[in-house]
């Protein structure tokens, strides 16, 4: 808070306060804006980006208390001070209770003004850091560690590790489950920003409407529901890094304004007049051929340039089956309950000779399933799903193309699960907008 001037919106119906507290703290580290009203707060508040409001409480037309009451509706941490020369213990709880951070009587002391002004700020800081915890949690906490033991994986990262040390775009390409946002994660830890944010968006799981305002929030009105300011991942990403996975669906449109972001690093809000301006690493993920989407009009050449900077592919499971018995051990100390449960040789060798189309995020809902039907400690063949055997024993000189081995698999799952998209795109381990294309190849429509 000491290197940038804390923002501070003064609402006073009284021009000589509000010239005396303007005068005297924009000699501090401050950086003073002033209102005569609770409306025109409002509309300054929507336009601008404030710490601290010092609000009257008194005032004629809209009250302070009303004033407040819409601060604390809207989503961006706002730490208000409410000044009065009417202070009872009435009004007093009633300003607590709709957010004041403190309440101070008028004549008020300089000195002490100060002091609450920055014990606000700080605390904007914090909200505004539990703000981007939560939605860097969304994501399960296991999802940070790399499973392996093949030299495949070990060479990736090793290139990984010597790709962390710049400032450079990554796109990342693999199949769906095959752990791309592992190397995104990795890449942020490993790196210069490990002490900022890593915030991921999935735009194949976010409907194109809704994409922009993700990424770049949106201010009040922008649009029908918008009924306060929202902060766009890309402002919770600043000074970290921003993961764009699936970035092969991202509507043309938003790709537009992407790529401007990624070239100025500034960019409005939906609604917005005010430009901002970002300081991120772009990592992207990708399960398509990006060129083909280029040459299909899908896809912009100018952003493929931008965010390709350096590529590493991420190999399948089945290239790394040497992976799959570490895998099982860490699957099992996921669940305590499941710490006894072990594979037999036989069952791993099926495992091992599956050509998993699912990738991991397959054999992980594979092998949870097998532990919790399991009747013994042991896990055996016959507790694993009947397809893995059948398309793991093809005789020598007959091998079926991967191609037919998928769609088999995703084709008896979905009649497992009575048709159910959803459900069948949760058992595979990919995602529906994936399951949908799929079918789609197989000509099976709804």
């Amino acid at each position: 808070m000491d290197i940038q001037k804390i923002r501070v919106l003064i609402v006073d119906d009284e021009k000589n306060l509000r010239e005396v507290l303007q005068a005297e703290l924009s000699q501090e580290s401050f950086a003073v804006s002033t209102s005569d009203s609770g409306r025109t707060a409002l509309d300054m508040i929507a336009r601008n980006e404030y710490d601290v409001v010092v609000l009257d409480l008194n005032m004629p037309g809209m009250s302070g208390l009303e004033v407040l009451r819409q601060i604390s509706d809207a989503e961006a941490p706002l730490e208000t001070v409410i000044l009065t020369a009417n202070a009872t213990v009435t009004s007093a709880v009633e300003a607590m209770k709709h957010g004041a951070c403190d309440y101070l009587r008028k004549p008020v002391d300089l000195d002490e003004l100060e002091t609450v002004i920055r014990k606000a700020a700080e605390n904007k800081k914090l909200r505004s850091e539990h703000l981007l915890l939560k939605t860097q949690l969304r994501r399960q906490s296991e999802a940070s560690q790399i499973i392996f033991g093949s030299n495949a994986m070990g060479d990736l990262l090793d290139t990984v590790g010597k790709m962390a040390g710049t400032d450079y775009p990554v796109l990342i390409l693999g199949e769906s489950g095959a752990g791309k946002e592992l190397i995104a994660r990795t890449l942020h830890q490993r790196s210069n920003r490990a002490d900022g944010p890593f915030v991921a968006i999935n735009c194949g799981a976010i409907p194109e409407s809704m994409i922009e305002s993700e990424l770049f929030g949106y201010e009040k009105g922008a649009f029908t529901g918008a009924f306060g300011r929202k902060l766009g991942l890309l402002e919770l990403a600043d000074g970290g890094t921003l993961f764009l996975d699936e970035i092969g669906d991202m509507p043309l449109p938003v790709q537009v304004k992407l790529l401007r972001v990624i070239e100025t690093s500034r960019y409005y809000r939906l609604g917005g007049t005010r430009e901002l301006s970002v300081n991120v690493r772009y990592l992207s993920a990708t399960n398509k051929d990006l060129k083909g989407e280029i040459a299909r009009g899908l896809f912009r050449q100018d952003l493929y340039y931008r965010i390709t900077a350096l590529t590493v592919s991420v190999p399948p499971l089945r290239e790394r089956a040497e992976d799959i018995d570490l895998l099982i051990d860490h699957f099992r100390a996921l669940e305590p309950a499941f710490r006894r449960k072990r594979f037999s040789p036989e069952a791993v060798e099926v495992l091992r000779r599956y050509a998993w189309p699912g990738n991991v995020r397959e054999l992980q809902n594979v092998v949870q399933r097998a532990f919790l039907l399991s009747r013994g400690d042991l896990v055996t063949p016959s507790d694993l799903p009947s397809d893995l055997a059948g398309n793991s024993q093809a005789a020598p000189g007959r091998a079926r193309r991967l191609a037919d081995v998928e769609q088999e698999h995703i084709l008896r799952v979905l009649a497992e699960t009575g048709g159910r998209r959803e459900q069948a795109a949760e058992a595979l381990g990919i995602h529906v907008r994936t399951l949908r294309r799929k079918l789609a190849e197989y000509g099976v429509d709804d």
